[in-house]
């Protein structure tokens, strides 16, 4: 029996994935506390143009509930420049605006920042025109540029 769940426990260690292990993702890890990083996000955000379109996390929700987790915020950034441009080149590609930054707090009380690439994201749509990936190509220095300026 106890190899059994030896066996079960394995199987779902490598069944998950931290996005440092996913192709198209960025992953930075950071000196910075959680909240600090989430701050420093929403400030590189705007300094580079771009607005704070959502967030969302299940760390406040969960406290309410009694229920402590770490630090776990999405904020998805865009802009109406490039939310018009992705229209005209694919409406379908609009259901992944806006694009997300993940926050995630670590055990020693840094926190990472992750994201998805925009080229990553768009990447399904480029069938529909050559300018989704141009856009999303021009998303990706964007979002480069946000990430350096948040973690600096």
């Amino acid at each position: 029996m106890r190899y059994i769940v030896l066996v079960l426990s394995l199987v779902a260690c490598s069944a998950t994935a931290s996005p440092a292990e996913r192709e198209g993702w960025a992953v930075i890890e950071t000196s910075h506390a959680y909240q600090d990083l989430v701050d420093r996000v929403k400030t590189a955000t705007k300094a580079n143009k771009m607005g704070v379109v959502t967030e969302a996390g299940p760390t406040e929700a969960a406290a309410n509930r009694g229920v402590t987790i770490p630090g776990n915020r999405v904020i998805g950034v865009y802009n109406n420049d490039f939310a018009v441009r992705m229209l005209e080149a694919s409406e379908a590609a609009m259901i992944e605006a806006p694009i997300r930054f993940y926050v995630t707090e670590q055990e020693d009380g840094t926190a990472t920042l992750s994201y998805k690439t925009p080229s990553l994201v768009f990447s399904p749509y480029a069938e529909d025109s050559p300018e989704v990936m141009i856009i999303a190509k021009e998303l990706d220095v964007v979002f480069e540029k946000i990430a350096e300026d948040a973690v600096k």
